[in-house]
């Protein structure tokens, strides 16, 4: 039997976005710049981001050049869920590297609910080696989005996030001081040398 819908009838469907890319390529002003354009558009948003989080702000999502927006800070991924009513058309997710596997199935279920979901992380480490679950998140999405900062030493495009404090810890939370975006081959003789 053929479903027949009425022409002017709204059907909301979801997809996942993914904004990607090393520390100071400009993740978090993206998602801050979809969300706003979403806003403008009257839909109904809602912004999470991991409890950790809180160099710049306990409730709010900031970039590096100081763009902030409200965001709801959640110890885990399944949180979200709790959070998000009938009513949401897009959920933004900001620092998703931080969250564990749980994100994937959280982020295909709200897009199986026809809600857009936009979620911004780090793709590599410290050591070059993909993050949490954005992986994971980069194989579903409907679309991926790569950004890059600049090398430090050279100029050229950067995708690496090189820690440039003595500290094993996978997760070091920090900034230009801890951290600095480099090319591969700036990265790879700056590692080489450590």
């Amino acid at each position: 039997m053929f479903l027949e819908q009425k022409p002017n009838e709204y059907k909301k469907r979801g997809w996942i976005e993914v904004i990607c890319g090393s520390m100071f390529s400009g993740k978090t002003e993206e998602l801050i710049r979809r969300l706003n354009r979403a806003r403008i558009a009257k839909l109904r948003i809602e912004l999470f981001k991991p409890a950790i989080d809180v160099r710049y702000s306990v409730e709010e999502i900031v970039s590096h050049d100081e763009k902030a927006m409200i965001a709801t800070p959640v110890d885990n991924a399944i949180s979200i869920l709790l959070y998000v009513g009938d009513n949401v058309d897009v959920v933004g997710i900001d620092e998703a590297q931080f969250f564990n596997d749980d994100l994937v199935d959280v982020c295909n279920q709200l897009a199986n609910r026809g809600i857009r979901v936009i979620v911004a992380g780090l793709d590599m480490d410290y050591l070059g080696k993909p993050f949490g679950p954005m992986p994971q998140l980069l194989a579903i999405a409907e679309y991926v989005t790569k950004l890059h900062a600049i090398c430090v030493k050279c100029g050229n495009l950067a995708q690496f996030s090189h820690r440039k404090v003595k500290n094993e810890n996978l997760i070091l939370l920090g900034e230009a001081e801890e951290y600095e975006p480099l090319c591969r081959e700036c990265y790879n003789s700056v590692t080489a040398i450590n």
